[in-house]
């Protein structure tokens, strides 16, 4: 096992545990059925500091797009290396 696939591999696991330790942060959007019928007030200010629901779904975008992109970059390396 050459260096660049266990550096590979513990960058991936890593990537993983994050995006499980963020997602489970997260809290559930829909409101029920109450949301239905009465409706939900999402009203959005501009220049209003963002939330921290809005941070934790960028944050959780961007480590699932790294997971997927590390994931690719170390089967290619795996694939030139053998």
């Amino acid at each position: 096992m050459a260096a660049i696939e266990i550096i590979g591999g513990i960058a991936l696991i890593a990537c993983g545990l994050a995006i499980i330790f963020f997602v489970s942060l997260q809290t559930e959007k829909s409101d029920g059925l109450a949301g239905a019928i009465m409706g939900t007030d999402n009203t959005v200010f501009k220049g209003k500091a963002r939330s921290n629901e809005e941070k934790l779904a960028t944050v959780t975008k961007y480590c699932a797009i790294a997971f997927f992109v590390l994931a690719l970059l170390l089967n290619v390396f795996v694939l030139i290396a053998a």
